[in-house]
């Protein structure tokens, strides 16, 4: 008997010894290629972790599908609030709570007014603070940089996957809220508080328009989001600690005694989108928003990166 069928009785081990002699001479022949890489041969890591795997990945979870489905529910739920309660006898006067009821884009602009201060931030800290945070507290992040998955790699298309999430999340509110209201109240004119009237048409540009200041506008949650994501192993952690700077950044926005420090509030220009629904449009305060939140985002999202590429992954 060989030494190893000896070790193999001592350790109270049955294996047929011919068969450890016959697996010894199978991987003493084996020798993997290796590319000018030094990776092993055939493997490339622009292959690994496809952003179609990772996106359907995410969309089989349940929290994705009850967040979307909430997100459908919405616009619903508004429609049913009104029928009950009782509608403003001016439907063309008031604040955009009293026209909402005008007309289709005015029921689009009060879904986006009452989701833009809670849901839509919480939306995307969810989907960016579970990113990484989740796969550490299953333990399955160590095995998936093991395959191996480069970090960067990791990080950007679960980023990106994110990312795609919460813009259908964010397009898809308006959309849903767009047609439940055509049904109810109808393609009239947009009304703005101020009395503005914009033609139909004009009015879906408008929407247009807000979608997409509303999407860049959060890119600041979606970078600290990221950044408490790789900085912990508990999702929760994560997105409550990003909704509540959110929160944080809302209350203190409401001090005027703080002056001009406000403006550098991540969220202070959270509803410069509704400067669109005017006859006069002014930027200036779109312009600042837009730059501040890619400001703010640019640095955690930088941060974010540095973070999980020095990080000691034990999970």
């Amino acid at each position: 008997m060989s030494e190893a069928d000896h070790r193999a009785v001592d350790a109270g081990v049955h294996t047929d010894p011919a068969a450890l002699d016959e697996l010894t001479e199978v991987a003493g022949r084996e020798h993997a290629e290796v590319g000018t890489d030094g990776a092993v041969a055939g493997y490339r890591a622009g292959r690994t972790l496809r952003l179609s795997v990772e996106l359907r990945r995410q969309l089989r979870r349940r929290r994705t599908q009850l967040v979307l489905g909430f997100v459908v529910l919405l616009p619903f739920i508004l429609v049913v609030a009104f029928e009950i309660g009782q509608s403003s006898p001016n439907r063309r006067s008031g604040g955009f709570v009293d026209l909402a009821t005008a007309s289709a884009p005015n029921f689009v602009v009060l879904a986006l007014f009452v989701a833009g201060g809670f849901l839509l931030p919480t939306i995307v800290a969810l989907f960016f603070g579970d990113t990484i945070a989740s796969e550490a507290s299953w333990s399955s992040l160590k095995y998936l940089l093991a395959i191996p998955v480069p970090r960067h790699r990791v990080l950007r298309q679960k980023a990106i996957a994110s990312g795609l999430l919460s813009i259908l999340a964010l397009v898809l509110l308006p959309l849903i809220s767009l047609v439940v209201g055509l049904i109810w109240y109808g393609a009239g004119d947009a009304i703005s508080p101020t009395g503005d009237a914009i033609p139909f048409g004009r009015s879906l540009i408008v929407i247009a328009l807000s979608i997409v200041y509303i999407v860049l506008q959060l890119a600041w949650v979606a970078g600290l989001a990221l950044l408490l994501s790789v900085s912990t192993d508990a999702p929760l952690g994560a997105v409550g600690g990003t909704v509540l700077a959110a929160i944080l950044s809302q209350i203190l926005d409401q001090i005027t005694a703080l002056g001009g420090l406000r403006d550098y509030l991540p969220t202070h220009y959270a509803y410069a989108w509704m400067d669109l629904i005017a006859n006069d449009i002014d930027w200036t305060n779109m312009a600042a928003g837009v730059l501040s939140s890619v400001a703010y985002a640019t640095v955690l999202t930088l941060l974010a990166a540095r973070r999980f590429s020095t990080k000691d992954i034990t999970s």
